[in-house]
């Protein structure tokens, strides 16, 4: 991978990001660094990197999947999702968890029903990597991979497609609303014993409890982040 960049001090981080991607040679459908390496080589925040790659997802130039990384777009502008930039700005963050609380408890359940127990086993490494993560970037990303993993575990390629189709919604939206007043979740974080109910749930095949743990976890995501249940 490219050393560390240098760019003139008057280029923004848009600018900057722009410019690797080109200088870089990366081709569409090629994953770029992690968010960790891009903030390193680029030289600038998490926060303004990730408004970078905000904007050049509503383009078009990239997009993400969660749980395997953020690539880059194809020159026709196709993508997996093409009315993502539509919906991340015309929907507000309580849309989008009123959203997340009419899907993810259903799959949830049907998780539940039909999960395997290699299945199972990855939302549990999942929990376990959010649970022991240093930082938020950390977090956020074993968080989307544990949900995913539920998603999965319902073996319906529909319900997953239909949760990919609503995580790059959340993921667009979440970003620009959210401030962290700390470096990482705390121990007494509230969705750890949240994903434990979770995981319990599922591993006990209680389909009723599975939808009331991931519609009680959502609930109160809602209410930390955005102060409305």
């Amino acid at each position: 991978m490219l050393a560390r960049q240098e760019f003139p001090e008057d280029n923004n981080e848009l600018y900057k990001l722009r410019a690797f991607i080109k200088e870089g040679g990366f081709e569409p459908g090629d994953r770029l660094p992690s968010e960790r390496k891009l903030i390193d080589d680029l030289g600038v925040t998490r926060s303004s990197l990730r408004k970078a790659l905000d904007t050049l997802e509503r383009e078009g130039a990239i997009w993400r999947h969660v749980g395997k990384g953020t690539f880059v777009g194809a020159k026709n502008g196709s993508q997996p999702f093409p009315h993502l930039a539509e919906l991340s700005q015309q929907l507000t963050p309580i849309q989008m968890m009123r959203a997340r609380l009419s899907l993810e408890p259903a799959i949830t359940r049907e998780a539940a029903v039909n999960a395997s127990a290699d299945a199972v086993g990855a939302i549990i490494t999942a929990r376990d990597k959010a649970h022991s993560a240093d930082g938020w970037d950390a977090y956020e990303e074993a968080d989307d991979l544990f949900h995913r993993c539920i998603a999965q575990a319902t073996g319906n390629l529909l319900l997953l497609s239909v949760f990919d189709h609503l995580n790059h919604v959340r993921r667009a939206v979440a970003w620009r609303q959210v401030i962290r007043k700390s470096d990482k979740p705390s121990p007494e974080h509230s969705s750890f014993a949240e994903h434990d109910l979770i995981v319990e749930a599922i591993t006990d095949r209680d389909p009723a409890a599975a939808y009331s743990a991931m519609h009680g976890h959502l609930t109160s995501v809602s209410n930390r982040l955005y102060g409305v249940a």
